[in-house]
């Protein structure tokens, strides 16, 4: 059977092959070249990738662009930073989406600057309970959340997923290997100026970290202004190797 942590394992500083754990390979920003933006991963190594969706309005299509590569692994979600189309009808249809092999709900949470808070905890809360009940792991996003979205999710049974994009403390990189998450691992590694971050993925055992790229976001240092690639997988792997020596 195939799961989140069967096709996107942890960290191993040994890996030979990589995947991306969290990539928007159906935005609009890889129409013009996506067949050659993957063959470029494929060189670089990279074999799987998991694809979230953030909007009921590019759940069909992103689900149609799936279909037409074994590669990509699919997630389904309502993300933060659409709250104001977000209807309660998008919650009734969400189930229908995980069930046709989605790997994982999200992406998924809670961001501070984002208007509508309240409005926000109702769907993080809604679609924890979605997860709980069809016994699925959750993606997370987080600014300035993590721990209210703790609390919430150690409330909601959920007990596996990914804490994308992770930039708290050592002391909660813990609590959410505690509660079974894994820490996603991104460009953020790459920057020195990152310090709390890269000292705390120095720190946590390699099992509770997961590579990423954010793909077409969070480009890693030496591309800023540029388009991500899941290609710099590689280069997230090599700078958190020469982190943890």
């Amino acid at each position: 059977m195939r799961t989140l942590r069967s096709e996107f394992p942890s960290f191993d500083p040994k890996q030979k092959a990589w995947q991306d754990s969290h990539c928007h390979l159906d935005f609009a920003d890889f129409d013009g070249d996506r067949d050659a933006m993957l063959a470029r991963a494929q060189a670089a190594g990279v074999d799987r990738f998991l694809v979230p969706g953030v909007r009921q309005a590019a759940w069909a299509r992103q689900f149609e662009l799936g279909s037409h590569y074994a590669s990509w692994h699919l997630a389904f979600g309502l993300h933060p930073y659409y709250t104001a189309e977000h209807q309660r009808a998008d919650l009734d249809e969400l189930p229908q989406w995980l069930e046709r092999g989605a790997l994982a709900v999200g992406e998924i949470g809670l961001d501070r600057t984002v208007d509508d808070f309240d409005k926000q905890l109702k769907f993080f809360q809604a679609q924890l309970s979605i997860a709980e009940s069809l016994q699925l792991p959750v993606i997370l996003h987080h600014r300035k959340s993590l721990d209210v979205m703790h609390k919430l999710v150690r409330e909601s049974g959920v007990r596996d997923g990914i804490v994308h994009a992770f930039s708290g403390s050592y002391e909660q990189a813990q609590q959410w290997l505690d509660l079974g998450f894994r820490l996603g691992v991104g460009g953020v590694v790459t920057y020195p100026r990152a310090q709390k971050t890269r000292a705390t993925l120095a720190r946590v055992p390699a099992a509770g970290l997961v590579l990423e790229t954010d793909s077409p976001d969070m480009p890693l240092q030496g591309y800023q202004g540029q388009r991500n690639e899941p290609a710099r997988v590689a280069e997230v792997f090599q700078s958190l190797c020469a982190l943890r020596r």
